[in-house]
């Protein structure tokens, strides 16, 4: 008999995650009912330090059924932290990751598990019709542009928050111990079996998205400089190209002067190219800097996340 494991990280979800746990039970039942393939199952739910009173939720939901397991965070880490504390905890073959909002259609998670058995070794959902705003929706495409030039994502395959794995692959993901997790990332370098499968795409039960455009272009970040040196490659290409950029310029101002040499070397030329690069330099050293803060910080061995009560 396989096993699944389901993680979800919550935050401010007191009134959704109970609904989703419940489809959960109710979608493996239906599937032991119906199918040949008989599973077990365990759901890990992480308490991403959420203000509202879903830790409570959570042990009471874990109490009453030993198949749950619940775990809090001392701080608020990211939902990526929050799902690597949930991937030490599981020990099923199969890894589903969704949401706590019930977006994600916890009831299609076997459409996953099915084409997972096709051979993959990864398998995302994807939404022909997502459900998010604009924004979330612009974002998510910015997201998956800079995924595809800078750390190796496939072009075809779409990426969401609703996705399973074999247990290989998560074994080689938490054996990451540096305080910047991403997991796309992470499932990138350890394989390129990728598979998608399309799935419907809900409105939140409840609420709004936790991720403001700080956040996401933050978690951008973080992915792109953890798992790639291609941003720092880029800066010595644009570094090439103002110097270009420079030797041509100089050579057209000391060919106007020596044609004309009635006319002045205009000072708002002057004051563009010395703003330019000086813009651009500061771009580059901001860059560089991220990548050395990173590296300082991870020599300093900053957690990951940080489990204050386990149920």
């Amino acid at each position: 008999m396989k096993k699944i494991s389901f993680v979800i990280p919550c935050y401010r979800s007191q009134n959704t995650i109970e609904n989703v746990v419940n489809e959960i039970r109710d979608t493996v039942a239906e599937q032991n009912k119906t199918a040949d393939d008989q599973y077990d199952y365990e759901i890990v739910l992480v308490n991403d330090c959420s203000p509202d009173g879903v830790w409570e939720v959570i042990k009471r939901l874990a109490t009453d059924d030993n198949k749950i397991k619940g775990i809090c965070l001392a701080k608020n880490f990211g939902q990526h932290s929050a799902l690597m504390a949930g991937y030490h905890a599981t020990t099923g073959d199969y890894v589903v990751s969704l949401d706590d909002d019930g977006q994600t259609p916890a009831n299609e998670s076997f459409k996953l598990i099915n084409k997972l058995k096709e051979g993959y070794d990864v398998v995302y959902g994807y939404y022909h019709h997502s459900a998010q705003h604009l924004f979330r929706r612009l974002g998510s495409w910015v997201n998956k542009k800079m995924a595809e030039a800078i750390i190796g994502q496939p072009k075809t395959l779409k990426t969401t928050s609703f996705f399973v794995m074999r247990k290989f692959i998560v074994d080689e993901i938490v054996r990451y111990p540096h305080p910047f997790a991403y997991i796309s990332g992470l499932v990138f370098r350890a394989t390129k079996n990728l598979g998608n499968v399309e799935v419907s795409h809900r409105c939140r039960m409840e609420g709004k998205s936790g991720y403001t455009l700080a956040g996401l272009i933050g978690l951008w970040a973080n992915g792109f400089t953890a798992f790639s040196v291609k941003p720092l490659r880029a800066a010595t290409y644009i570094g090439i190209l103002c110097a270009i950029v420079g030797f041509i310029g100089g050579l057209f101002v000391v060919y106007q002067k020596l044609m004309t040499p009635e006319v002045p070397i205009g000072y708002t030329s002057i004051l563009a190219s010395m703003l330019f690069i000086g813009g651009m330099i500061m771009l580059l050293l901001g860059l560089i800097g991220e990548y050395v803060g990173r590296i300082y910080i991870s020599i300093n061995q900053s957690p990951q996340f940080v489990i204050r009560e386990r149920v």
